[in-house]
């Protein structure tokens, strides 16, 4: 908790505590030394993990492995794309995604994100030409993009679609699962996501080809694919034709993962109703806007997004930022934090980009605030109050 002499603010970076099914399973396997996901012939936790999330997420196959961004890159490598192969992102999301393509060997190409933090869909079917080899669309911060429209324009192209769920584990989609309309769907399991171990990843699929070539990419050498169900015969295809790049989820992460997948569905519903009860405080703002989802989405958050709205200048942004930090609330802009991972003009990594200027005047303004699940209405309002009073304190 923080004090600014006056109100008590909620400490927004630790998530719920992993449950003590977890603990017990750890002892266990302490014990035993068994921490590797192949040692045991069958029942490993990383295996039962897999049948668990995608009997959730209702998908054929499922590959836990060390994170979100080998999720990523094991789609992009088992889609069997040609070295250097562009590949359409939104141009908000996290450095990893496109870190993930170039070390698939591709060439991210950016599409314009608008002020609502969804993909800009006139951009997008300009970009989606013959050069594009596939398209990883990024649910960033848990806003999804327009996947029907997405969808129809990549389908009728033939190009495949992998989506980065990261944020988006328990948000469905006109009553279909976000991270199982593309190809392959990449869920994240690190600190600040909807379930936390800390780090690690999973992709699901409903294409065995697919599945087959990722789990082997991931590890399973030797005879080891021979304990993931089903796919013998893809595997015995692809056996030796293909490089490991040891991506494997170990024992201890699912034995913490597994025990929480039964609270996703309360924790999705709680956060959803801590950030509408923020929204809704905000929106009472001249100073800000919070952008509605769009109608086909049943969001799942555990922060909030907001923009700030009559900020003409960067100094006054700066402004309602450090005085929302002085009364005890880290208010991240994403555009203005330095050396900010969101801002696609880091990542010079990629080397020169093309002008976005719709991406980069949203994220000029554009806020961000960690509301975790566990919160309770009054520290929600401690919150909301903080920001509410940085913004009329800096633009009175």
């Amino acid at each position: 908790m923080a004090h600014d002499g006056q109100t008590l603010t909620p400490n927004v970076y630790d998530a719920e505590p992993i449950p003590d099914a977890a603990r017990i399973e750890i002892d266990r396997l302490l014990a035993s030394g068994d921490l590797f996901r192949y040692t045991a012939p069958e029942g490993a936790p990383v295996a039962l993990l897999e049948a668990e999330f995608a009997a959730l997420l209702g998908s054929r196959y499922a590959l836990a492995v060390s994170s979100c961004s080998a999720a990523l890159f094991l789609s992009l490598k088992a889609l069997d794309l040609p070295r250097g192969a562009r590949v359409l992102i939104p141009a908000f999301t996290f450095a990893a995604v496109p870190s993930a393509v170039v070390h698939a060997e591709c060439e991210p190409v950016l599409v314009e994100v608008g002020v609502n933090y969804r993909v800009d869909m006139a951009d997008f079917a300009a970009k989606l030409d013959d050069s594009i080899g596939a398209v990883l669309i990024s649910h960033m911060r848990g806003h999804t993009s327009d996947m029907d429209a997405i969808m129809a324009l990549c389908d009728a192209r033939g190009v495949p679609v992998v989506e980065d769920a990261a944020h988006s584990l328990g948000t469905v989609w006109n009553g279909r699962n976000i991270g199982t309309i593309g190809k392959v769907g990449c869920f994240s399991f690190q600190s600040y996501k909807m379930v936390n171990a800390g780090e690690g990843g999973i992709l699901v699929t409903d294409d065995p080809e697919i599945a087959a070539r990722a789990i082997i990419m991931s590890g399973a050498y030797e005879q080891n694919w021979k304990k993931h169900p089903g796919l013998q015969n893809s595997f015995g295809h692809w056996q030796n034709r293909l490089p490991l790049y040891n991506m494997r989820m170990q024992n201890l992460s699912a034995a913490v993962i597994r025990p929480q997948l039964p609270e996703v569905e309360r924790r999705v519903a709680q956060g959803r109703a801590n950030h509408d009860h923020v929204a809704e405080r905000l929106n009472g703002s001249a100073w800000f806007d919070v952008p509605p989802p769009l109608a086909p989405e049943m969001r799942a958050p555990d922060s909030i997004q907001f923009n700030l709205v009559g900020f003409d200048s960067d100094a006054q942004a700066l402004a309602f930022q450090a005085e929302a930090k002085a009364r005890g609330v880290s208010v991240q802009i994403f555009g203005l934090t330095e050396g900010n991972a969101r801002a696609f003009w880091n990542w010079q990594f990629l080397g020169p980009q093309p002008d976005l200027p719709q991406t980069r005047a949203m994220l000029m303004r554009a806020c961000d605030v960690r509301l975790p699940t566990r919160l309770t209405v009054p520290e929600l309002d401690v919150i909301a109050d903080v920001i509410l009073g940085a913004a009329e304190s800096v633009m009175a």
